[in-house]
């Protein structure tokens, strides 16, 4: 089993920019892919962008491509996002979820088997 911890979240102004960490415990070997999703209220949950385990590849949502740059420490077991030129829109709650399949780099939530518990952006226009 994995444990999945987001933090870094936060209100912030259009324009801004913050990092949301989340950090992995419990059965780390068996972690491949990870990713970033995010939820604002009504909508489904929605891709963002997805990192493979040695960090060679990158996968970004249009929405978010040139914005934001996902990154991993496996020494650390930690993911992160970086987020810059933040906008309304990107008002949701971000989640981190880890894939157990290696070499596959999927926006599709239901390949991600084990998902963190959330962390709050804000973004204020």
């Amino acid at each position: 089993q994995v444990q999945l911890v987001e933090s870094g979240g936060g209100l912030v102004q259009a324009g801004g920019s913050l990092r949301l960490s989340c950090a992995a415990s419990g059965s780390i070997f068996s972690i491949n892919t990870m990713g970033w999703f995010r939820q604002a209220p009504g909508k489904e949950r929605e891709f963002v962008a997805a990192i493979t385990r040695s960090g060679d590849s990158t996968y970004y949502a249009d929405s978010v491509k040139g914005r934001f740059t996902i990154s991993r420490d496996n020494a650390k077991n930690t993911l992160y996002l970086q987020m810059n030129s933040l906008k309304p829109e990107d008002t949701a709650v971000y989640y981190c979820a880890a894939d157990s399949m290696p070499y596959r780099l999927s926006s599709l939530p239901k390949v991600y088997n084990q998902w963190g518990q959330g962390t709050q952006v804000t973004v204020s226009s």
